[in-house]
């Protein structure tokens, strides 16, 4: 799984560009390192344009494992040790999965595909989520996962980056050929003048704000045809996402926005009286195989392609490009050399 490459740099200034999720965990661990790091963003540090600013920030390894490639979870699991480490305030505080009678079959079959869970009887949920009484008699638990939330982190990270001695320039659109030393592209959609196999997969989300209900933690609802998750945000809001429509407009259709309302109002009746604060959507970047990618060409490296799972991916990613260049190790399930 693992080799060691030749590669030296020395102490080669460091360019990162794209300051959503992947580049920033890229800049803070190369910052830490004591390299001396420049993290580009074309926009402005509101990040309105970026992936991350429409994410669901769901720190969930076991979960995704249901869907996803040992991969992910091998790395994810990985990248919930880097949270900790450098973002101590992160809730961990578990996720919650949930099924209707009908979906009982749905259900038993997401337990059997993960694992890190165990199993809850309704008692045992109105324990962990008060607000959920009486409304489900089964659950499954995942202490060890956590969240976060995407607007709020990333600007979190911006300033540790600061800290450790990095530079942030907004509204820089620079170009991995025009960077100067090693440099780092984490452009996301953006980067397919190099990457043309990218696509992107929509994911359309509501944020909606009520007081009449609480959550600690992510609840996913086990839905027919794609995974619905209610996550809890400060000041009383909760974001509901997420689908993943092989779409490259930013637009949300009807038939979403009503699936992502009924799903909450099945979670709980109190969400039809919820103020929707906001509709969006981002655009994911995936590779064919919908798994990462860190290609290295000399001192161009290129990480993209974390699809549904930038929050989830981004540190353990940075991780392994910081271990190739301080000590050319290679991880050949992520890596490729030109």
């Amino acid at each position: 799984m693992y080799q060691s490459s030749t590669f030296s740099r020395g102490e080669s200034p460091v360019s990162v560009i794209g300051a959503g999720i992947a580049g920033a965990w890229q800049a803070l661990l190369f910052a830490q390192a004591g390299r001396q790091v420049t993290l580009h963003e074309r926009g402005d540090a509101a990040m309105l344009q970026s992936a991350s600013h429409w994410a669901g920030g769901m720190l969930a390894p076991y979960c995704e494992a249901e869907v996803s490639e040992p991969l992910i979870v091998r790395l994810g699991l990985r990248s919930l040790d880097l949270w900790r480490e450098h973002l101590p305030q992160t809730p961990f505080n578990g996720s919650l999965v949930l099924a209707h009678p009908r979906d009982r079959a749905d259900f038993e079959r997401f337990a059997k595909m993960t694992s890190g869970h165990r199993r809850l009887d309704a008692a045992s949920i109105r324990a962990l989520e008060p607000s959920l009484e009486e409304r489900f008699r089964d659950g499954l638990f995942y202490p060890d996962e956590g969240h976060v939330e995407p607007r709020r982190v990333l600007p979190q990270l911006h300033a540790r980056i600061s800290e450790a001695g990095g530079t942030i320039r907004f509204n820089s659109d620079v170009k991995p050929d025009d960077a100067d030393g090693i440099a780092i592209d984490c452009r996301g959609l953006a980067a397919r003048d190099t990457e043309p196999q990218l696509r992107g997969v929509k994911g359309e989300m509501v944020i909606v704000e009520t007081g009449e209900i609480e959550l600690a933690r992510p609840v996913r609802l086990i839905h027919p045809r794609w995974p619905l998750y209610i996550i809890p945000r400060a000041d009383h809001q909760f974001m509901i996402g997420a689908t993943s429509v092989e779409a490259e407009d930013r637009g949300i259709s009807v038939r979403s926005a009503l699936e992502l309302l009924s799903a909450a109002y099945a979670v709980h009746p109190a969400f039809a009286e919820a103020r929707i604060v906001e509709f969006g959507s981002g655009l994911r970047p995936a590779f064919p195989d919908n798994l990462p990618r860190i290609a290295i060409d000399g001192g161009r490296i290129a990480v993209n392609g974390l699809y549904r799972h930038g929050f989830l991916l981004a540190p353990a990613l940075a991780e392994l490009t910081l271990g190739y260049v301080e000590r050319g190790v290679i991880d050949n399930e992520v890596m490729q050399c030109a």
